[in-house]
């Protein structure tokens, strides 16, 4: 058995805003709980509520910005920069902005719905 896992085929998590989401490790694709691991696409006018996850979050930014609310505080993350938000922040990620945010998101224990706990609009 490998000492490794190579992930070739992401599971797409279906959504109703127009953002991809495509998992490549985490608990949809890989039944992976410590980590998840996604490449997303938030289109321009894209936003989701405030939530306050149970997990650490890392975003990488590719290209475009996408305007991060962390504990009422705005941060706007460009192209090239990285942030990581703690778990217990509440937090609200947004992309006003022109052009698509195209970003990957790793998450410390995995993303779940049941960890994320997010305030409805």
């Amino acid at each position: 058995m490998p000492n490794y896992t190579k992930s070739t085929v992401p599971f797409v998590v279906p959504t109703t805003d127009g953002k991809l989401i495509e998992e490549f490790f985490g608990l949809a694709s890989s039944q992976t709980d410590a980590f998840s691991v996604a490449h997303m696409v938030a289109p321009s006018g894209w936003s989701e509520p405030a939530q306050t996850p149970e997990f650490d979050e890392i975003t990488i930014m590719i290209s475009g910005k996408k305007q991060i609310s962390i504990d009422g505080e705005e941060v706007i993350l460009s192209a090239g920069e990285t942030l990581k938000v703690s778990k217990g922040a509440t937090v609200q990620y947004a992309n006003p902005f022109a052009e698509p945010a195209e970003y990957w998101s790793v998450c410390f224990p995995a993303f779940s719905p049941d960890r994320v706990h997010r305030n409805e609009l």
